[in-house]
């Protein structure tokens, strides 16, 4: 069992960065495979970002390459998305996942954050 913990959500203005973080308690982090995803109101939920269990493989969704990255720190049960030149159709809630393998990274999540809010408005 794995629980995990989002923070670092907010208000930033369109440009702007913001770093979230995903604290993990439980068994085993460093085995799982770590993602991210959203939620945008009205939207269904969509993947943004995975990061496999020793960080050498990592994924992202088109409308977030070259803006976000997603790193680990398996000492710290800690895995990051820390998102760059902010767009206003980034807003939604954001959540933290964890599942065990590589494959189809976009799918079969296990167990997943409550959701952190990021809003980008000027």
């Amino acid at each position: 069992q794995v629980q995990l913990v989002e923070s670092g959500g907010g208000l930033v203005q369109p440009g702007g960065s913001l770093r979230l973080s995903c604290a993990a308690s439980g068994r085993a982090f460093s085995s799982y495979t770590m993602a991210w995803f959203r939620q945008a109101p009205g939207k269904e939920r969509e993947f943004v970002a995975a990061i496999s269990w020793s960080g050498a493989n990592k994924n992202f969704a088109d409308s977030v390459k070259g803006r976000f990255t997603i790193s680990r720190d398996n000492a710290k049960n800690t895995v990051y998305l820390q998102m760059n030149s902010l767009k206003p159709e980034d807003t939604a809630v954001y959540y933290c996942a964890a599942k065990t393998g590589w494959a189809d990274v976009g799918l079969g999540y296990d167990y997943w954050g409550q959701g952190t809010q990021v809003t980008v408005s000027s």
